[in-house]
């Protein structure tokens, strides 16, 4: 496989289904800052290593939403409507529209994932009582930046959303075929992601033996 292809030269790109689009659109910049945020976890997988035998499990969570971020990635790098246009009985159109159809069902189920070890994290946290400031210890403040980042990609998801509504007439229930809706189920993931990031990040100073700072109100 070729790494450069010089057809990006000019600051456009293709979405599967053929369509160029430029590389500062809205879709663009939503599943390139997916691709940050799972770089920004990759990181973290890798120096939470060394306290593996404590944090493995969340490794194992971690490394499983890396997967589910390349797949998220995907779905908005899909244009359904001009791949099904292009369905010409082209083997590879089938079997992409079925994944992206595998992908929508799925995404809901690994949202309830996250949701559960949320609340297994949630139990093993002392009670908070007031904002807590990113940091403590080094892993942590990365868990922390994996976090803002996983807020500004949901922000952009949100941005492809709002650009769908604008251009697309949804009826109520047609979400069985009906990208928009694939990416309502994105956000939905992406926002319990940056709230197990959360928790996470306060679970790892406690693993590294570090009190987080809290933010003092000095407007009191």
């Amino acid at each position: 496989m070729k790494i450069y292809t010089k057809t990006g030269d000019r600051g456009e790109t293709s979405l599967v289904g053929g369509i160029r689009v430029a590389k500062d659109s809205i879709r663009l910049e939503a599943y390139g800052t997916v691709d940050e945020l799972s770089s920004c976890i990759g990181l973290l997988v890798a120096m939470l290593r060394e306290k593996s035998a404590e944090a493995g499990e969340d490794i194992g969570v971690l490394e499983g939403v890396q997967n589910e971020l390349f797949d998220i990635s995907t779905m908005l790098a899909t244009d359904e409507e001009a791949l099904r246009g292009k369905n010409n009985g082209e083997d590879w159109v089938a079997k992409h529209l079925e994944r992206m159809a595998a992908l929508r069902k799925h995404l809901p189920e690994e949202t309830m994932t996250l949701e559960r070890r949320i609340d297994v994290l949630t139990t093993e946290l002392p009670a908070l009582h007031t904002f807590i400031l990113p940091g403590g210890s080094k892993t942590a403040a990365q868990c922390h930046v994996c976090r803002t980042v996983c807020r500004r990609a949901e922000r952009r998801i949100v941005n492809v959303i709002h650009e769908f509504t604008k251009t697309h007439s949804v009826r109520e229930g047609s979400c069985e075929q009906n990208a928009g809706c694939d990416n309502e189920n994105v956000a939905k993931y992406i926002n319990r992601l940056s709230d197990y990031l959360y928790v996470l990040a306060r679970k790892i100073n406690i693993l590294y033996r570090v009190e987080e700072k809290t933010w003092q109100n000095t407007c009191k």
